[in-house]
């Protein structure tokens, strides 16, 4: 199963107990604005960086090539 970046965000909020208006004063943004965000999963790599920070979290992204076992 696979979550969306939404869904894993909603997860961590509710574990943390803040809600979106507190993820959105941490990251600088409006509640409006984060919440759009997050109802269309559309997020920019730099705002799930931002979101991570804010959460005390760890994000990374890769690829690895199944040819070689290259990760980019």
């Amino acid at each position: 199963m696979h979550l969306t970046a939404s869904e894993k965000i909603r997860i961590i909020l509710k574990r943390k107990n803040m809600t979106v208006a507190d993820l959105a004063q941490k990251t600088n943004q409006s509640r409006q604005n984060l919440s759009n965000k997050i109802n269309r999963d559309n997020f920019s790599e730099s705002d799930l960086e931002k979101i991570a920070q804010a959460l005390d979290c760890t994000y990374n992204i890769s690829f690895t090539m199944n040819d070689t076992g290259e990760v980019i």
